[in-house]
């Protein structure tokens, strides 16, 4: 019998993977996946044009937990304000402009609603 842990970690997945594709096919270079440093995670880092992109990847199965975007609070925006800092001073030299983007994903039907929210929240007032 699987845990409801191994199906909400398997639906991440599935959304992240979809993520990333969605974005490929927009023209974004991604540049990492998964970046893991101990401030915690970050879903995907991509290039669009000149622009470093941080996306935070949210993904539901079903509406009981409300609809993707709302899982991003104020609270997990400031952690990815952090997670970019940390991304930043370990990956690059000279920071580029950068962007924090979301990509919400509903797997409640069979083909996939995926929703890309660009430019989600700024990290003015965050840090």
């Amino acid at each position: 019998m699987r845990s409801g842990t191994d199906d909400r970690g398997r639906t991440a997945r599935r959304g992240e993977a979809l993520a990333a594709l969605f974005l490929r096919l927009k023209g974004y270079r991604i540049e990492a996946r998964n970046w893991r440093c101990p401030v915690g995670e970050i879903d995907i880092v991509a290039r669009d044009r000149d622009t470093l992109v941080f996306v935070e990847v949210k993904t539901r199965a079903g509406r009981s937990a409300g609809s993707p975007e709302e899982a991003v609070t104020a609270a997990k925006q400031l952690r990815l304000v952090r997670l970019a800092q940390a991304y930043l001073t370990h990956c690059c030299g000279e920071a580029p402009p950068c962007r924090f983007d979301v990509v919400a994903v509903e797997t409640t039907t069979a083909v996939p609603r995926i929703r890309h929210l660009r430019g989600a929240f700024r990290a003015d007032g965050l840090a």
